[in-house]
């Protein structure tokens, strides 16, 4: 994500632009801060867009019958992927598909991130701050300092933290 040239290695100048345009993209007043108005901004987005999606009539409401059809369109596509999946000789070690990463949690991993990128607390996130938050992910992940990424390197922290994951307390 964010490999602008398409050559498979993330440069600090590409995960930079990478985050100002995400920040733009999270910012939906356009105020330059994300704080509850902008998520609730998205949150009713996306429910219109669900509601869009079961809505298949376009009658404005949503019947039994289109929400059975959506249920069973899901459930179709979940046995398929985990048919590719099973071909492919992958597991998703037990956790459903639509919550892999989130252990149960709404907002899941992206949330937690942008909750560690406001570091002085006052529940809104400035650009600079979400800038400040990419770049230091971007710097952990660059495990020799070059300011680039290999795809060996994103492999190498992903398995490290899936290691770190594996050591916690049940309790978290």
């Amino acid at each position: 994500m964010g490999d602008a040239d398409g050559n498979g290695v993330l440069t600090r100048a590409e995960a930079q632009a990478a985050a100002t345009q995400m920040f733009a993209k999270m910012d939906a007043n356009g105020d330059g801060k994300l704080d509850a108005t902008d998520r609730a901004a998205k949150r009713a987005e996306m429910q219109a867009k669900m509601f869009e999606r079961l809505d298949a009539n376009k009658d404005g409401n949503i019947s039994r019958a289109e929400w059975d059809q959506h249920a069973a369109e899901r459930a179709a596509k979940r046995t398929e992927r985990g048919e590719k999946r099973a071909e492919a000789g992958e597991s998703h070690r037990g956790k459903r598909d639509g919550m892999r990463g989130h252990r149960g949690k709404r907002g899941g991993h992206g949330m937690m991130m942008l909750g560690r990128a406001d570091t002085n607390g006052d529940k809104v996130i400035s650009q600079a701050e979400f800038q400040t938050a990419a770049l230091a992910r971007f710097d952990s992940v660059d495990a020799n300092k070059d300011g680039q990424v290999t795809a060996e390197e994103r492999k190498a922290h992903r398995e490290a933290m899936r290691a770190k994951r594996g050591q916690r307390p049940a309790s978290q």
